[in-house]
């Protein structure tokens, strides 16, 4: 399967901005298109829970957060052990990749819907459910028995930050609100693609202006963004596989396994762990892994899933 045209889009920023073209979106545009997404996903997703929702669907629940909590672990001794980064370090940037990427399960979910691919319409309850056990897993990994968390404030910035919070709530009011819901994707549902084009073409900017950060902390760093996703990706597809899921179900899992929050957990990590170089996190989820989903990661992952499921 060959790049997504809404992919292109990213190449376009990554582009304008190496050749240092004046292309800045405005802060407020940039930040209403992010919500605009989290609550397109959210609220389609809660639709078809309304219509979906099974015993089968609650033990699949309980599968993807054990798979959530299971992809930190795998991490941490990769970049604690080889990499030689601290223990917070090593823990803060663990959280980052057992948690997963809204942006780019939104890109696969526009190649599906490209290719008419039929995946499971109930997929962004798993996205929500695997925003948090990581973030659980990576405070774990760094805890330091003289060191006191602030778990009150460490809660709110999990559950209560803008992607936990829109998706999670859109999810809900689909749900309530079920076949009601339809009124409004005239404009969740119709601009989806468009809006996702105009997002990814400020993402490619803001990745591309980070790549001179990876002269600062090494090839390991790139290695790593590269690698994990790699392993998180086929761990993603296992799980798919012994979950039963569709062909479709299968890329998005395993897309979801191999992506990198920038979002969600680098917020709470920001509260939880304020002694760990976010910078470095942020650098290999949004500058490495971010664009190596985007551009080679999605468009591989389907084309095998397709090869060896079709």
């Amino acid at each position: 399967m060959h790049i997504d045209v809404v992919a292109a889009f990213f190449l376009l920023g990554a582009i304008a901005q190496l050749l240092k073209a004046p292309l800045n979106m405005p802060k407020g545009l940039y930040q209403s298109l992010t919500m605009f997404l989290l609550i397109a996903i959210g609220l389609k997703g809660g639709i078809a829970l309304a219509s979906h929702a099974s015993i089968e669907m609650l033990w699949q629940s309980i599968t993807i957060l054990f798979f959530g909590a299971l992809l930190p672990f795998i991490a941490y001794p990769i970049l604690l052990k080889i990499g030689g980064l601290s223990r917070v370090d090593s823990a803060s940037i663990a959280a980052h990749y057992g948690s997963v990427s809204v942006a780019t399960f939104a890109v696969a979910l526009a190649v599906l819907e490209a290719n008419s691919i039929d995946y499971e319409p109930y997929f962004p309850l798993f996205v929500a459910i695997l925003e948090v056990p990581a973030i659980a897993v990576g405070l774990w990994l760094a805890r330091d028995k003289n060191q006191k968390l602030n778990l009150k404030k460490v809660a709110h910035e999990i559950f209560l930050n803008q992607g936990v919070l829109l998706l999670v709530g859109a999810l809900f009011i689909g749900w309530w609100a079920g076949e009601r819901s339809d009124k409004l994707m005239p404009f969740f549902g119709t601009l989806f693609h468009g809006v996702l084009a105009l997002f990814l073409l400020e993402m490619g900017r803001v990745a591309a202006s980070r790549l001179n950060l990876l002269r600062t902390y090494g090839s390991f760093i790139a290695s790593f963004g590269v690698m994990m996703p790699l392993i998180g990706a086929t761990l993603g597809a296992g799980t798919a596989v012994a979950m039963d899921l569709t062909v479709g179900g299968t890329i998005l899992l395993t897309t979801l396994g191999g992506s990198a929050s920038y979002i969600a957990v680098p917020a709470a990590m920001a509260v939880a762990l304020p002694q760990a170089n976010q910078s470095l996190s942020i650098t290999a989820s949004l500058s490495v892994t971010f664009p190596f989903n985007v551009l080679v990661g999605i468009p591989l992952y389907s084309a095998l899933i397709i090869e060896f499921m079709a």
